[in-house]
């Protein structure tokens, strides 16, 4: 005999039975509500997930046990209010863990319940993403400080599209702002993500509102040294000067500088016992040698042809730091170039590109911005670029200046400037053309 199977799985959220007082109630005025629910239910990361408006002082105790949940409101509740309570993803079957999302409960504590509603969407200025841990919130108080010292009167979260939606709340005007959903729900730190809207918000206006959200640089206070001595195993390599090059796979670069990088800082340099030998050991004479302000990196400035080999001889005494310390010996460094055929041809095409609004093209690469080029016309071609997988940005930049820059929000209100985030990947193959058309 066979025994008997499990039957298909449950995938169906747990769904309302009962409420009390019902769902939707007016002129409330108890403390305890008990929900009953058709399975075995739990709440998950209440704190987190679930979100009361307006906003409390005191949070509800929500428990859950067996198909039951229920809710007891520690706030002194207000008179002709609608407060709603969703539970976002918090509200789950046991057995499978099936989530009834955005599950919420409605009450007004007057005659009738708010109607009134907010929509909208938060993108990172700089990049054109979605941060969708961020939440936006509303305040009474129109005046900017409000934002730092008072709580939000409404709070929503974002999809995973960036979108979020205030439902059911009062008539009137509000000031909209983005933060991270921290404990504060404040603007107390510039460094955290914010955004702002330019202009009130009034809850009878049904117009979505797009917020782009910026985050200011920390300030690098310096770190403090340590006095405890170094390990002993590796005291005497740390005395050793040692130096390390840029090479891509054992070659020299077409598109970029032969880079030393030391471990210490240099303070002593003489280029007169550098030599650079090409092809049959001709001493090259036209390049250049430039340090950076770290004098840890020295780079070699020459415009390298393609396929050819060449040897880079360091006298031993050729770079030196404070202490004196040198070179444990003369060095010979063997490299040859890259072939342009390990480069790929990239041409863009932009169609519906607003040349108005001074626009850069990004490329970035792993989520860092490997080129930057101002756009004057719809077309930018590239002959060598190095393969790979990219995306595309464009940068409105506003003030000229190549780069992209946050806003301000204390004294005058300036708003960052925008990325847009291009859907169309940029696949580049070594000797190969890639020629996308892009539409913005």
């Amino acid at each position: 005999m066979i025994p008997p199977g499990g039957g298909p799985m449950d995938s169906l959220p747990p769904v309302l039975v009962e409420a009390t007082p019902r769902d939707s109630m007016t002129n409330f005025t108890g403390n305890r509500i008990t929900l009953n629910f058709d399975e075995f239910v739990e709440i998950q990361n209440a704190y987190e997930n679930v979100l009361v408006s307006p906003n409390p002082v005191s949070p509800p105790i929500i428990n859950a046990r067996f198909r039951t949940v229920t809710i007891r409101i520690k706030d002194t509740l207000e008179p002709n209010t609608t407060y709603s309570i969703n539970f976002g993803n918090a509200l789950r079957d046991i057995n499978e863990g099936n989530v009834a999302p955005n599950f919420t409960y409605l009450f007004s504590t007057g005659p009738r319940l708010d109607t009134n509603s907010i929509s909208g969407k938060v993108i990172l200025a700089q990049t054109g993403k979605i941060d969708t841990t961020l939440i936006v919130v509303l305040h009474r108080n129109l005046d900017d400080s409000a934002v730092v010292k008072e709580r939000p009167r409404y709070v929503a979260k974002l999809d995973g599209k960036g979108n979020f939606q205030f439902k059911n709340i009062a008539a009137g005007t509000f000031a909209m702002y983005a933060l991270p959903n921290d404990y504060s729900k404040r603007y107390d730190d510039t460094t955290k993500p914010f955004a702002f809207a330019d202009a009130a918000i009034n809850s009878s206006n049904n117009s979505p509102v797009t917020l782009y959200a910026y985050q200011l640089e920390k300030i690098d206070t310096g770190t403090v040294k340590s006095r405890s001595a170094p390990a002993t195993g590796k005291a005497k390599e740390d005395k050793l000067l040692r130096f390390q090059t840029n090479f891509e796979d054992g070659k020299q670069s077409l598109l970029n500088n032969f880079v030393l990088t030391f471990n210490k800082k240099i303070t002593s340099f003489d280029s007169s016992k550098i030599t650079l030998l090409g092809p049959d050991s001709n001493v090259v004479a036209n390049y250049s040698i430039g340090r950076d302000t770290s004098r840890t990196k020295f780079t070699i400035l020459y415009k390298w042809p393609e396929n050819t080999a060449y040897r880079l001889i360091l006298r031993k005494d050729a770079f030196a730091d404070s202490a004196g310390t040198t070179l444990t010996k003369n060095d010979t460094i063997r490299f040859s170039t890259k072939r342009t055929g390990d480069y790929g041809t990239v041409r863009l095409r932009f169609k519906n590109l607003d040349l108005t609004k001074n626009p850069v093209l990004q490329i970035v690469k792993t989520d860092q911005v490997v080129d930057s080029v101002a756009l004057t016309s719809s077309e930018w071609s590239r002959k060598l670029y190095e393969p790979g997988e990219y995306e595309i940005r464009i940068l409105y930049d506003n003030n000229k200046n190549g780069k992209w820059d946050p806003g301000k929000f204390f004294g005058k209100h300036e708003q960052p400037e925008i990325v847009i985030m291009v859907n169309t990947k940029l696949s580049i193959r070594a000797n190969s053309d890639s020629q996308p058309e892009i539409t913005l």
